[in-house]
């Protein structure tokens, strides 16, 4: 494997919870998709949820600049999920799965933490 990049977010958990009670579904639509936001539906508060997601896609969006054509990436083709034993993984569709498989499919490694006031990510881009 190669590393293709590296890519780290952080994200203030109080302007999360103002950009959902402002711009509500809107918002939940534009950064999150269908099954991201079922699970955030899930959660009595999900603002620290929902903040280590952003920073999650963030983070593998920075992770993927050294690929041609990544600047295009959407924020719901990065989508942050769980694998079978319920780490959480990421999913790439359109743009993001596309420059994936051009580039021979790249495995992206991801961690999330959130505390009171803010979330974080980091996120390991390789290729074969």
């Amino acid at each position: 494997m190669t590393v293709v990049g590296v890519g780290i977010d952080l994200v203030d958990l109080e302007r999360v919870r103002v950009l959902l009670a402002n711009k509500g579904e809107k918002a939940m639509t534009r950064f999150f998709s269908e099954r991201e936001r079922s699970y955030l539906a899930t959660k009595t508060d999900p603002a620290g949820h929902a903040a280590a997601r952003i920073a999650a896609k963030e983070a593998v969006y920075k992770a993927m600049q050294s690929i041609p054509g990544a600047r295009s990436i959407g924020w719901r083709e990065i989508e942050v999920s769980r694998d079978a034993d319920g780490k959480p993984a990421i999913e790439l569709h359109g743009l993001a799965a596309r420059l994936s498989e051009e580039n021979g499919g790249l495995r992206i490694q991801i961690s999330l933490t959130h505390a009171a006031s803010s979330a974080g990510a980091i996120a390991i881009v390789e290729a074969s």
